[in-house]
């Protein structure tokens, strides 16, 4: 059975999303619980596939659209291009997932000289004008393809010549004037008179809002919010209301919750006298919607009563948009709103206590990019701050950068590297690539609810808007704020939970985390099935991890704490020694420092396990540069300093070798210098048996690196054994440590069953797992040709970034369970960069691994996607 394409809102409802669009289920969900919705039906995605398929209208759509014109008629009482008493209805998009300010809306449609005169003589003139004018200017950009920026220009020349701000001022002549030259303008731009017959305007409108699905905003858009390209969007065709019919009428859009802390109260946006693309195209600064209580109260006492039925129907946060037209309140849209990461976690605690929503649909109305958000450092308020004005707090979080005022100049400058703050009027949909690269937006112009702060708050940016004091040039590509003049490329700050606006970069402190965070974190870790470490080379990293929740430290990389300058000197004497004699010393002066960095590192983490990964790297890292060692032979002043420099250039020559990233490094290195390893492991020996005695509870487990082969291992546990043993000795003290090794060769998960023999618990090393599977060097391949592979869809995602669970993932499956199915008490867990990444987590948890292991800041985001994992993979649940 085919899929409808045409459906009056009163034959849907809200489990209709996938064909009806958000905005379409809204509007059918509204209509059946009996709410205040203009008259109106949905063309469905799939009649938007079908236009993709074909190119055009089918004819089979046509016949429908008409005879739902002719219904429409019939509900409404009025008549589709009849001057005497005229339809108009308004053709908007609404996709299955929400993409606010991504695609087309045209607002009264069926306008013509007959229907604007006609209308002027129901209402007013100016009305009429007022309409007329706005329906030319949208038609004339979204199906004529005509740049707004000539409307614009138009419109701006009359309101000079009229010495008016708003175009709600703009007298009757002006606007009849204004009208003449945008008619005038579309001929000129076409070739041929505007469209005048309503039916013609209205095929002309559907298939630009069908055609809107695929324009460059749209599909980036999509790109970054992960949307499927192939659902395409709904058009909905609606009854107009009127929101500029005089002073009590107007236009909305409100929040049952405050969009950017979550406080439970209404919130939102009027504007007297406008229709609704003026509130979110930000061309005028509206005021809070509680001004409509003083305007039309029985309409605000209506809107309090609607937002509360919405929320409660929807069990979420609803984002609203609604008509006042003469007094009574119409309803545009309700979805759930997009909200701040800080007003996510605030929501969601606070409907779960309401017991609104269950503790599965707590975790996962919070994504894992939002818990990051809340990691986002703020403004020091302490320190001296040069604030240039205020404006609207649209999106919280702070934010520097070199002012951009378009999408190449901030593509330009980010490319070098550079930070952003694209600074506009006020940012229209063409702006996306912009706002996706800067670090924050800031606009003269809009509210609260504009499209500059939905999209913001979407992405989890800083913005501040309606900042009304800035005058911005975009000829000259300058801003002016009190007097102070800055170009572009000059550093501005802003602070989106304030509003307030800085010159120049100013200095940010770590964020406060809330009780509901560490909430939401504890329910997350209630609901995992696995448990996070983290990956930390000090006793700070150690102690920053544990006090963001991490259960203890999942890789340890000795190598780390060779590289720090003090250091270097004893390393590279060691790799330089040419005698037994000269090693040793260098290995003696290595021994108190290791035990002093495993000590710190263990009584940071008492209590918890600490796995410390033996020396992995090449020995060439330690030593200088080959052109270094050339210019100091080239330099030296006397003998000894040029023997010493042509020794080391012979043994970085001798250690050089093709692909050091495949050559000696890891066990193979423990195998043939067998004596670094012997110094690590008596030095972690010392620091556990130093903390036993003090009473603490150290648990280290030793990590051998690279096994490929189980003989591998099983050389190296003897060799750790022996070591560890003669410590014990030494000491009078027994104590067992696990012994176990990274899975990071292909070779090693195919032959894990043989491997897992001989250790005690296995950790997939993915990023040279990821780096061997593909045959990829890492460097290589995302400085040279990964950005292509992603853009030309040959991989989904950098697979350095996210998991490849088909290939890389397929391994560890069978890793896992060969290793399992040998020792059934090996304990498994991940430590390359995707045990911080959401959708690896998922996977890992997927797999039953017993923990994940990441950076120390990206622990909270690691607990919450563990927990969040077990609803998404489908138990709902509650444990």
């Amino acid at each position: 059975m085919s899929e409808r394409k045409l459906l009056f809102f009163e034959d849907g409802n809200k489990e209709m999303r996938g064909l009806l669009g958000g905005k379409g289920a809204g509007l059918a969900e509204m209509t059946r619980i009996g709410l205040p919705v203009p008259q109106g039906f949905t063309i469905t995605t799939a009649a938007c596939r079908e236009y993709y398929e074909r190119d055009v209208l089918s004819g089979e759509l046509l016949e429908e659209l008409d005879a739902a014109m002719a219904r429409l008629e019939q509900f409404t009482g009025k008549r589709f291009g009849d001057p005497a008493n005229p339809l108009l209805v308004s053709v908007r998009s609404g996709a299955q997932f929400s993409m606010p300010g991504m695609m087309d809306t045209i607002l009264n449609l069926g306008m013509n000289d007959g229907v604007a005169e006609g209308i002027g003589k129901l209402t007013t003139e100016r009305f009429a004008l007022d309409c007329y004018r706005r329906f030319i200017e949208k038609y004339g950009e979204i199906v004529l393809r005509i740049s707004h920026h000539d409307f614009a220009d138009m419109l701006e020349h009359i309101k000079d010549k009229e010495r008016v701000r708003h175009d709600h001022e703009l007298s009757v002549e002006g606007l009849r004037n204004l009208t003449d030259d945008y008619l005038r303008a579309v001929s000129k731009a076409t070739g041929k008179p505007f469209p005048s017959k309503p039916r013609e305007q209205l095929m002309g409108a559907v298939s630009a809002v069908f055609e809107s699905w695929q324009n460059e905003r749209a599909k980036i858009y999509r790109k970054l919010h992960n949307i499927p390209d192939n659902l395409g969007t709904a058009v909905n065709i609606q009854s107009m209301v009127f929101g500029n019919l005089g002073p009590t009428s107007g236009t909305g859009v409100c929040f049952t919750r405050n969009p950017s802390t979550g406080e439970k109260k209404l919130f939102g946006e009027f504007l007297e006298n406008a229709q609704g693309e003026d509130v979110v195209s930000g061309t005028r600064t509206p005021e809070p919607v509680d001004t409509l209580a003083e305007l039309v109260p029985d309409a605000y006492a209506n809107l309090q009563q609607v937002a509360d039925l919405l929320e409660h129907h929807y069990r979420d946060m609803q984002d609203i948009e609604f008509t006042v037209e003469r007094g009574s309140l119409y309803l545009l849209q309700t979805r759930s709103g997009k909200r701040s990461a800080a007003a996510a976690i605030r929501i969601a605690m606070d409907m779960l206590s309401e017991g609104t929503i269950t503790q599965a649909e707590s975790l996962i109305r919070v994504s894992p990019e939002q818990i990051e958000k809340m990691l986002h450092r703020g403004i020091d308020y302490s320190q001296p701050l040069k604030e240039l004005t205020t404006g609207l707090p649209a999106s919280p979080g702070a934010a520097s950068g070199a002012i951009v005022f378009d999408n190449e100049a901030a593509l330009k400058l980010t490319k070098t590297g550079s930070k952003v703050i694209l600074v506009r009027p006020e940012t229209s949909p063409e702006d996306i690539q912009g706002i996706i690269v800067s670090e924050g937006i800031l606009t003269s112009r809009g509210g609260m609810t504009s499209h500059a702060a939905v999209v913001a708050r979407g992405m989890g940016k800083p913005c501040v808007c309606g900042a009304d004091s800035l005058h911005i040039n975009l000829s000259k590509r300058t801003v002016t704020v009190g007097g102070l003049t800055l170009a572009e490329g000059d550093a501005l700050s802003i602070d989106g939970g304030s509003g307030k606006v800085f010159a120049g970069v100013v200095p940010l402190i770590e964020p406060a985390l809330n009780e509901e965070f560490w909430r939401l974190l504890t329910l997350a870790d209630g609901a995992a099935r696995l448990y996070v470490r983290a990956n930390a080379d000090n006793p700070a990293d150690a102690s920053l991890a544990r006090r963001f929740g991490a259960k203890g430290i999942g890789l340890c990389r000795t190598e780390h704490m060779f590289m720090e300058p003090g250091r270097l000197p004893t390393v590279q004497a060691l790799i330089m020694a040419d005698h037994d004699e000269d090693r040793e010393r260098a290995l003696e002066k290595l021994l108190p420092v290791q035990r002093e960095d495993f000590y710190g590192i263990l009584k940071a983490m008492d209590g918890y396990p600490v796995t410390i990964r033996l020396l992995d790297p090449p020995l060439h890292e330690f030593l200088p540069s080959r052109e270094e060692l050339q210019e100091q032979s080239a330099a030296a002043t006397t003998q000894g300093e040029r023997v010493r420099a042509e020794r080391a250039l012979r043994k970085v020559d001798s250690l050089h070798e093709t692909n050091p990233m495949l050559g000696h490094r890891g066990c193979r290195l423990g195998i043939t210098s067998p004596r670094i390893y012997e110094m690590q492991v008596e030095a972690m020996a010392e620091a556990t048996f130093d903390l036993l005695q003090q009473g603490l509870d150290p648990r280290p487990e030793i990590m051998i690196p690279l096994i490929g082969h189980h003989r591998e291992l099983i050389v190296m546990r003897r060799l750790v054994e022996s070591t560890w043993r003669k410590v014990e000795l030494r000491r009078e003290v027994k104590y067992g440590v696990p012994i176990g090794t990274m899975i990071e060769l292909p070779r090693a998960c195919l032959t894990a069953a043989d491997i897992a023999k001989h250790a005690d618990f296995f950790s997939f090393g993915t990023n040279d797992l990821t780096q061997t599977t593909f045959g990829y060097s890492r460097d290589d391949a995302e400085a040279k040709f990964l950005p292509a592979y992603i853009a030309h869809d040959i991989l989904e995602h950098n697979p350095f970034a996210v998991l490849d669970t088909e290939g890389v993932g397929r391994l560890m499956r069978l890793a896992l369970a060969d290793g399992r199915e040998a020792k059934p008490s090996l304990k498994v867990g991940i430590c390359g960069e995707h045990g911080g990444e959401p959708s690896s987590i998922a996977f890992c948890s997927e797999l039953a691994l017993n923990y994940v292991s990441c950076s120390p800041f990206r622990v909270p985001v690691a607990r919450f996607a563990a927990g969040r994992a077990k609803y998404l993979q489908g138990e709902q649940t509650d444990k």
